[in-house]
């Protein structure tokens, strides 16, 4: 069975680096790896994932212009996640 195809976006290395081991240990292909909303939009359009995961506040262009992008060309599912305290 082929493997899920996923793209992860989030402007925290950490985070994204600690997705990508839950990803990895979860049976799916993390295909790239990007930093703010526009480059996800980028890399979403070469590379045709099953998913992208992607934080919602972002620098360039946020997660959900990024989100909104992906969904209206039909190119991916968006997960959209976000870290929020008081």
């Amino acid at each position: 069975m082929e493997r899920a195809r996923v793209i992860i976006a989030d402007d925290d290395a950490i985070t994204r680096l600690d997705l990508r081991e839950m990803l990895d240990s979860l049976g799916y292909l993390v295909v790239g790896e990007v930093g703010d909303g526009r480059s996800a939009v980028h890399q979403a359009r070469e590379l045709r994932p099953d998913l992208v995961i992607m934080d919602i506040k972002m620098p360039v262009m946020d997660g959900i212009d990024a989100a909104r992008i992906l969904t209206e060309e039909r190119i991916a599912p968006v997960l959209l996640l976000t870290a929020y305290g008081d």
